[in-house]
């Protein structure tokens, strides 16, 4: 008997992980208040745990898209995106969709799942993960060379096209004015980087419209992508004039950029602006000349 009560004396409760995960844990903080004595302050903290769960029950059952809060059902306890629920319950005979299931919203509002882009790493909520990779700034982008099927975040795509196409790649300093030349009227494709080491780049992309030359600028970066914004300002003077109190003729476009991860493909009808040079600014004799460009480039941040 004496062994017995040994043993059952002896044994350990065990800690039950699962009941443990959803419990809140109390934890008090000190603080010092500017005038007065030194106060506890309850915090309490949750516990997060890793799951695996079918896919199935984050999505709606008659759209299949993504359910998110707030999350109805019918009386039988059959579940319905917000966009569902006028049709009624197929499994019920059309049973109205009007009992919040404040656990389901619970649920989709508290299950995240990891960006997968490389060098992100954010846990998003679940039913925000496709809004998150469209303006997720290391969203893989598509190189613009015809054929050639390398993507990558934008710095690793710049050091792709300069290694592997040779485009020649332009530093510049936001708020400050770079000229570049540019080669007409042969189709190009110029890269505009930031010299302060950031990951920003612009595809500069010159094109033939009728007897002009057209200039466009494109960010290379996911299209939704908020912050940072960027202006491109882009003029070109035209020739001297022949008087010398005659002033000089410029072209200007002055816009805010659009952004895309497929900057090779994105077409004039596609961007808000792009500049226009009549034949006369171009500088040079013979069929090859030159276009002298300035560009400015300004960047706004929360």
């Amino acid at each position: 008997m004496e062994k017995g009560s040994r043993d059952q004396s002896a044994k350990k409760p065990r800690l039950d992980l699962e009941a443990l995960a959803s419990v809140p844990v109390k934890q008090e903080i000190v603080v010092r208040q500017a005038a007065g004595p030194i106060v506890a302050v309850e915090h309490v903290a949750v516990m997060k745990i890793d799951l695996q769960l079918d896919v199935p029950v984050l999505h709606c059952p008659i759209c299949f898209g993504k359910l998110k809060p707030p999350v109805f059902q019918c009386m039988r306890g059959h579940a319905a995106c917000h966009g569902c629920l006028a049709g009624g319950c197929g499994v019920c005979d059309g049973a109205a969709f009007d009992v919040p299931n404040t656990a389901m919203d619970f649920v989709v509002s508290s299950t995240r799942v990891i960006c997968d882009y490389d060098g992100c790493g954010r846990f998003i909520t679940y039913h925000e993960a496709d809004d998150h990779k469209d303006a997720c700034p290391h969203a893989p982008c598509s190189c613009t060379e015809p054929g050639c099927t390398f993507k990558a975040p934008p710095r690793a795509l710049v050091e792709h096209l300069v290694a592997a196409h040779a485009m020649r790649e332009h530093k510049l300093r936001y708020g400050k004015t770079s000229e570049i030349e540019v080669p007409v009227p042969e189709p190009a494709c110029h890269l505009l980087t930031g010299a302060e080491d950031d990951d920003d780049a612009f595809l500069l992309t010159v094109g033939a419209l009728g007897a002009a030359t057209v200039v466009s600028a494109v960010c290379i970066r996911a299209a939704a992508c908020p912050w940072p914004r960027y202006t491109v300002k882009m003029w070109a003077n035209g020739p001297l004039p022949a008087e010398a109190n005659r002033r000089t003729d410029t072209v200007q476009a002055d816009i805010e950029a659009t952004s895309s991860t497929k900057p090779g493909a994105v077409v004039l009808e596609d961007l808000t602006s792009y500049l226009t040079v009549p034949p006369r600014y171009l500088v040079g004799a013979g069929p090859a000349k030159v276009l002298l460009l300035n560009v400015r480039v300004g960047k706004a941040t929360l």
